[in-house]
């Protein structure tokens, strides 16, 4: 990999240096180049001509691509489908304008001042078309098809699935509780934008990809598909990498022209997006809607569910993981923890002039608020209490207890969480509470949620062919007797190198701070496509470094058993000393252990394992509990009617993640998962106007919970005693996956008074204000 500035002796490529053909030797490397895009102030428009003359001849402007000049070298982006229809389209588009922020042209130049200043000048000749903006225009069959082969903007369908006698269930039923209920979209906002480096070399035809990322294997085979790039040339490096969420599990368009721009000009080349362009077109999350039916008996007793699902998926399918793959995530989990009899579900995908669908912490997170909801309304409905409804129904996580859909709930502890949590906090005493405060004029309301994240699930989730089943970690011991474990996990502040860190120390026996976890390198760490995301760390990344770590300690005894002749199984190593059980004061340095192995392999019998070096995949056959993380989220708040203001008062929180690597680590997990669910129901909202105008391109318009809106958030973690060594479980979604429809649905119990039905996820003071009837809608 080349750097810029770099000194080098004897380059032999013209081209890359000097451009008159003459060998050079002693050179500095070309400067690095620097990207920024024009982007469509159009949500739908045809493109009739693009004029860049102007923004070439700008001094230091290196090259202006549009996206008939990228064709050649960038082939149709593709990625996982799920069902016939795939639009084509390409890193930057030569037919249309798709949404308000789409990158259309790509000016390259000497600094990102100079490139911007450029962008300004390049002539766009605009067709306006309708926008497609909202679930029903995109459903009907009249409007504008977003990409004109496609006929419509209906991107996937799933026909009805149907399980158990769905007829009788509601025939029996006593009540059936009806509702549309709305989540909206919001943006990821990690810490850090997206960016990336693309450096090129001619010479050796190597491409290296610097970037902010959460899967540098899935952007290394996306890059390589799309430029016809050989894989044994692409390097994608990940170094500290600020945040993700998800939407960094994502490849982007830019990602592609940057590669191309530096493989067209032979230099480094940069782009980094700002805020703005984050919040405009870096991609959106959670904007589905479900219609919902819930059959129950008087006494609460579920019998049957109904659901059809619209999720707006965007203008472009994400790369390599379209939003197709997330209405049967949804649907498949809807039901939950609860006994029902029946259920039918069906779903669709709809394409609209609004930023790229992409995953966002829980992307299943509909599920939850959804099903939690819609008990709350039930038990309104029937005039019980939302919490003796969920006690007549939660699984007791017995032998055979299954979500309807399939999947096996044996072992999982939500009747005890919820349970637990509600004793935390008082239940009972808040409603004594509750009613003398609305009798002073105060509107104070309690709600929960019941969520399972399978992290890593069932047995027939983590099974062979399990789509996010198995993973691998190499481990070496070094000379000095430290070790190196590389994973094929890309943590971006989940603290990984800390908890891989410790379960090797743990495994090997030796101090924590002699252990580095290597990672986000594709050259040296496991390949594995999705790299951090949906929990998998969890479980998959421990059970893969402790299998891996066990098995290279059993090479060091075997080697040290030599050396102090005795058998394997009576040394163990403590503290980083090789030591027989019963005589510590025999204990000798690993470091002589691995020196014997490296440097005089001669004195060792024939035929001994002298590579200090492990690598191992976990499948997750090794895991004994359930599979689930879960748990009960309670919330209590104090609704303003003056103002719409909603006051968390208490949040408490009882988890089950297994056993706990490190507490400090979970526990933030869980705090930052339910501060961004705090954000989506109180502040954040990527809206869009009926024309597709976006409304929120800076923080002053997309709003942020800060430190001071975030409660103190009391969390308790159910007793993991008697699990085994591998029943770690994932915990990144959990927070975020419960706490919208906790907030939810406390919000909505404060508002019961007033007769309000809260069925839209997004509840700002005006919202609160129309809910209690204090304004009009």
């Amino acid at each position: 990999m080349r750097f810029v500035g770099e000194r080098v002796a004897r380059v032999e490529d013209p081209r890359l240096l000097t451009g008159r053909g003459k060998f050079v030797d002693d050179v500095t490397l070309p400067r690095m180049l620097h990207v920024a895009f024009v982007r469509s102030p159009m949500a739908h428009a045809r493109i009739n001509s693009i004029d860049t003359s102007a923004a070439r001849a700008v001094p230091g402007v290196v090259a202006v691509f549009t996206g008939a000049d990228l064709a050649a070298g960038c082939n149709p982006l593709t990625g996982l489908r799920n069902g016939p229809k795939w639009p084509t389209f390409r890193a930057l588009p030569t037919d249309k304008a798709r949404f308000v922020g789409d990158p259309l042209v790509m000016v390259v130049a000497d600094s990102r001042y100079i490139a911007e200043d450029a962008c300004e000048l390049v002539d766009i000749d605009y067709e306006p078309l309708p926008a497609v903006t909202g679930y029903e225009t995109a459903l009907d069959p009249a409007s504008p098809a977003i990409f004109d082969e496609l006929g419509d903007n209906i991107v996937a369908t799933s026909p009805p699935v149907t399980l158990g006698d769905i007829d009788a269930a509601f025939a029996e039923a006593d009540q059936v509780v009806r509702a549309t209920l709305r989540q909206h979209r919001v943006a990821n906002v990690p810490l850090e934008t997206r960016g990336g480096i693309a450096d090129y070399d001619p010479a050796s035809g190597e491409l290296t990809f610097i970037a902010s990322t959460q899967t540098p294997h899935g952007l290394r085979q996306a890059l390589a598909q799309a430029l016809d790039h050989p894989l044994e040339r692409l390097r994608v490096l990940a170094g500290d990498v600020g945040g993700g969420f998800g939407l960094k599990g994502v490849v982007g368009r830019e990602d592609f022209c940057i590669a191309l721009a530096s493989k067209r000009l032979g230099r480094p080349v940069k782009w980094v997006e700002d805020r703005n362009e984050h919040l405009l077109a870096s991609g959106h999350a959670r904007e589905e809607k479900i219609d919902a039916e819930l059959a129950l008996k008087a006494d609460g007793t579920l019998l049957g569910l109904k659901v059809k699902l619209v999720l707006d998926g965007g203008a472009y399918p994400a790369v390599p993981f379209s939003c197709t793959i997330y209405p049967e995530m949804i649907c498949t989990s809807l039901p939950g923890p609860y006994h029902i009899k029946a259920y039918e579900y069906e779903s669709a995908v709809v394409a609209s002039n609004k930023a790229t669908y992409v995953a966002y912490r829980g992307p299943w997170e509909m599920e939850v608020w959804t099903r939690e909801r819609l008990l709350d309304i039930a038990a309104h409905e029937l005039g019980l209490d939302p919490a003796d409804i969920r006690r007549r129904n939660l699984v007791a996580g017995e032998p055979g207890d299954q979500i309807i859909t399939g999947r096996g709930l044996e072992g999982i502890t939500s009747r005890r969480s919820l349970e637990q949590a509600l004793d935390l906090v008082d239940y009972d005493g808040f409603r004594k509470e509750q009613v003398a405060a609305r009798a002073a004029g105060r509107y104070l309301g309690i709600g929960f949620a019941i969520f399972m994240e399978a992290a890593p699930g069932p047995p027939e989730l983590r099974g062979k062919g399990a789509p996010f089943g198995g993973e691998q970690a190499k481990a070496a011991l070094q000379a000095d007797g430290h070790l190196l474990v590389t994973t094929g996990q890309a943590p971006h502040g989940q603290g990984h190198e800390t908890t891989l860190a410790q379960v090797a120390a743990d495994q090997m026996g030796i101090p924590l701070d002699h252990v580095r976890v290597v990672h986000g390198d594709t050259r040296q760490t496991p390949f594995n496509l999705i790299g951090t995301g949906g929990s998998r760390a969890g479980t998959w990344a421990t059970g893969a470094v402790i299998v891996t770590t066990r098995r290279l300690k059993e090479k060091v005894l075997d080697i040290a058993a030599h050396r102090l002749q005795i058998d394997p199984g009576d040394l163990d190593i403590v503290d980083g000393m090789v030591t027989p059980k019963g005589a510590p004061d025999k204990a000798i340095p690993l470091a002589d252990v691995a020196k014997l192995a490296m440097m005089a392999p001669m004195f060792l019998p024939p035929g001994t394992d002298v590579s200090l070096t492990a690598q191992e995949r976990f499948d997750g056959s090794a895991v004994t509990s359930s599979g689930w993380s879960g748990g009960a989220h309670v919330c209590t708040v104090e609704v303003d009617l003056a103002t719409g203001q909603v006051r968390i008062l208490r949040y408490v929180v009882v988890e089950d993640c297994g056993r706990v690597v490190n507490p400090a680590i979970v526990e933030g997990q869980i705090c930052g998962g339910i501060a961004q669910g705090i954000g989506e129901v109180l502040y954040e909202n990527a809206a869009y106007d009926a024309d597709g105008n976006f409304l929120a391109a800076t923080f002053m318009d997309y709003l942020l919970p800060t430190a001071a809106e975030i409660p103190h958030i009391e969390i308790e973690h159910i007793d993991s005693a008697g699990l085994g060594d591998f029943d770690f479980h994932g915990v990144g979604e959990g927070g975020a996956l419960a706490a919208p429809a906790t907030l939810t649905n406390a919000v909505a119990d404060a508002l019961l008074p007033f007769g309000a039905r809260v069925v839209d996820q997004y509840l700002p003071p005006a919202k609160i204000l129309e809910l209690a009837g204090v304004i009009s809608a």
